[in-house]
């Protein structure tokens, strides 16, 4: 029982740590990027891929050791609608990172600022995954619910 507490603890205090760097991810990709915020852009969005993969792995470790065993997980049809979120979220995750890196790398001169048309299509990148993450936390309220559909 412990071990699923300490999980599930772990597994949330992720997903809404995830949540906020998102959004910080967001309110940095502005017109005008460039410099220290480029930089922390860069830190924030290797974070991000951190947290990630922590979360995911937190998460196999509840379907294993958690109280309500795998077969809970396997049949649940919320559970794999949340997965399929969840991948989409994270190959949407890799259009801005590409282009943080690229933007680092052009940012030798200090007076570098991302173009704008980049700075959108980044934007529109984060603003799906934004809603894809909501889909993963609506998947998972009804899936620990007990909603099968």
């Amino acid at each position: 029982m412990a071990t699923d507490l300490v999980l599930a603890i772990f597994h949330h205090f992720l997903a809404f740590l995830l949540a906020s760097v998102l959004a910080t991810e967001w309110t940095l990709i502005r017109p005008g990027l460039g410099g220290r915020n480029l930089a922390l852009l860069g830190r924030l969005d290797a974070a991000y891929g951190g947290i990630a993969g922590t979360l995911i792995a937190v998460g196999i470790l509840r379907v294993f050791f958690g109280l309500k065993g795998w077969e809970y997980y396997v049949y649940n049809t919320m559970f794999w609608a949340k997965m399929a979120s969840l991948v989409a979220v994270g190959m949407l995750s890799m259009g801005p990172t590409a282009r943080i890196v690229r933007w680092r790398k052009a940012a030798t001169d200090p007076a570098y600022t991302v173009p704008d048309a980049e700075i959108e299509t980044a934007r529109s990148y984060i603003k799906v995954q934004i809603v894809g993450f909501a889909l993963i936390l609506i998947f998972a309220a009804t899936m620990a619910r007990g909603v099968f559909y």
